[in-house]
């Protein structure tokens, strides 16, 4: 499986990553997500959510997860890509895409991959309000 992660503070180029997008002969299904902030935390008005990372930490949680991804569908690619310091509401914070024979395969792989991310990956957000 290629797999290609980022974590970057630059503004995720979503036009960028999709120009960059190659797909293989025999893959019939690209999912691609993106995570935007939304304009509350908690039920609280927010303007934005600083993200901080123990960089080499979250890397290697990234990479354990694809791991375990590769171990449970026959995946052709993963690219993810997860912003951290401050990003604004309808910015987006995340984005991954996931290359894969079949479409069924490749939202469960791309739903559990951002469920685990969130769960274990030691990227922390802070709500910033006013």
């Amino acid at each position: 499986m290629k797999r290609q992660l980022r974590i970057t503070f630059a503004p995720i180029d979503e036009a960028a990553l999709l120009a960059e997008r190659s797909v293989p002969s025999g893959m019939g299904a690209v999912v691609s997500f993106v995570g935007l902030v939304r304009g509350t935390e908690n039920g609280v008005a927010i303007r934005a959510l600083e993200y901080e990372s123990f960089e080499r930490m979250a890397e290697r949680q990234f990479g354990l997860l694809l791991d375990e991804l590769a171990k449970r569908w026959p995946i052709e690619s993963v690219r993810l890509v997860h912003r951290v310091g401050v990003v604004k509401v309808n910015e987006p914070s995340f984005w991954v895409e996931i290359v894969a024979p079949h479409r069924g395969e490749a939202f469960a792989a791309c739903q559990w991959l951002i469920e685990e991310m969130k769960r274990v990956v030691p990227i922390w957000k802070q709500p910033l309000t006013g």
